[in-house]
């Protein structure tokens, strides 16, 4: 039922409101007695998000709305609020057609794999704490915290002369960036900015090939870093002041190497970069790697020395200021890096990169061929990783085999320092997965 960003899917198949009934009744009942709810722009969101309110006072829960916010500025307002538990109704970054649901802790970490599968197995149980009238859970509304987010992100950073900034909102939630940014003194012009849940202005999300006209604007503007959010703003991306979209594994060896010092550690999943590794080499820190998503990274960025946790992806982590990903926070963070360090264009030069190959091959039966490439790879490797899939670690270069969560694909990835011993790798990897299959 969930996945590892929550649950996700096509309204009306996948996502209904009899599933968004059975998750509240499913999280009251497991013992969450106070619940911040939110959603993102999404009009499918108010018919999900009343079934759920419904399911949670159903058993028994009280119920503090926010109303349509960010994923972080809900995540943060758990804790705020002194609830149990959080709720938001949102895709993220999937297209118009689709929603889901995804829990979230007091921390700001989203629901581990253990209580996960507390709410999956009450909903395939139906196994229900119903109330009678007398015991039917409340529901408020609850102002002030997308204020409380803004402030929180005024006060993370500190910008000395503020540059010119162009926000993409993507017609999303993430409209506090633009906000925030103003208020520290930056002249910020939005694009995108009308929320709108069918996202007119470009698909929600946020990558090198749906931020043209971010890139166009930066190239014939003075402003001095773009900032793209996805619908629910949890994700942020960032094109340079010549209008140059910067690399996800660059963006993260920015933030990582900017956040860390010597000794401390960065999360990041099984498939990052060798540039981050490199990047955090420079100030005498180093990498852990977490399986894929960014629950994983949340929770080994709660380990005393993970400074920064951070997904290709576009979900980056600062423990002392939060666990769930928080893109204003990152745009903030961006931003001040820009202001300190100079123009993002060198900023970005300065992370050296590496030939990466990727693919995806369909398969059957993809549990059975992940079990055979296993098998093949401890055979012949010696430094193996089976953390998520199967990642060997060849010393000058790397490769992962790892099971699609989604869909009947083996993703095969491979890098290395130079493009010879990428594309070796890389045919070795494949040539593992073919045997398998």
């Amino acid at each position: 039922m969930f996945g590892t960003s929550g649950i996700r899917g096509a309204v009306g198949r996948d996502v209904t409101a009899e599933l968004a009934l059975s998750v509240g009744r499913a999280v009251a009942s497991d013992g969450y007695d106070r619940v911040v709810v939110g959603r993102d722009v999404r009009e499918s969101g108010v018919v999900l998000l009343d079934a759920l309110t419904a399911g949670l006072r159903e058993c028994g829960a009280d119920v503090l709305e926010i109303g349509v916010a960010s994923t972080p500025t809900i995540a943060r307002a758990v804790g705020r609020f002194e609830a149990d538990a959080g709720v938001v109704v949102t895709a993220s970054h999937n297209p118009a057609t689709d929603n889901g649901i995804k829990l979230w802790t007091p921390s700001g970490k989203a629901f581990g794999p253990d209580r996960r599968a507390a709410i999956t197995e009450r909903v395939q149980s139906d196994d229900y704490d119903l109330q009678p009238w007398d015991g039917l859970g409340s529901r408020h509304r609850r102002e002030g915290a997308i204020d409380h987010h803004a402030t929180a992100l005024r006060e993370a950073v500190s910008i000395d002369d503020p540059p010119s900034v162009v926000v993409d909102v993507g017609n999303g939630a993430g409209g506090v960036t633009a906000r925030v940014l103003h208020d520290l003194g930056c002249e910020v012009k939005t694009l995108n900015g009308q929320q709108d849940g069918s996202f007119p202005g470009r698909p929600s999300e946020p990558n090198e090939e749906t931020l043209e006209t971010l890139a166009t604007v930066l190239e014939s503007t003075d402003a001095a870093v773009g900032i793209a959010h996805d619908g629910d703003a949890d994700r942020m991306m960032a094109v340079d002041e010549t209008g140059t979209f910067v690399p996800k594994d660059v963006l993260l060896a920015l933030f990582a190497r900017n956040a860390a010092d010597d000794g401390d550690r960065v999360a990041a999943p099984v498939d990052t970069s060798l540039a981050v590794d490199d990047a955090l080499a420079e100030v005498g820190a180093s990498l852990t790697r977490t399986r894929v998503g960014d629950v994983y990274v949340a929770e080994r960025a709660t380990d005393d020395d993970v400074v920064f946790g951070g997904e290709p992806s576009g979900a980056w982590i600062w423990p002392d200021e939060t666990l769930c990903p928080d893109g204003p926070l990152a745009a903030c963070k961006l931003v001040e890096l820009v202001a300190d360090r100079g123009p993002l264009s060198e900023l970005a030069a300065s992370v050296e990169t590496y030939p990466i190959r990727r693919n995806s091959v369909e398969v059957a039966d993809k549990d059975a061929v992940m079990d055979r490439v296993r098998e093949a790879v401890a055979d012949r490797y010696d430094d193996v990783d089976t953390l998520d899939g199967v990642r060997v670690d060849a010393g000058d270069g790397w490769f992962l085999v790892r099971k699609s969560g989604t869909q009947p694909l083996v993703r095969i990835t491979a890098e290395a320092r130079d493009e010879g011993r990428t594309e070796q790798l890389y045919a070795d990897a494949t040539e593992i997965v073919t045997d398998a299959t």
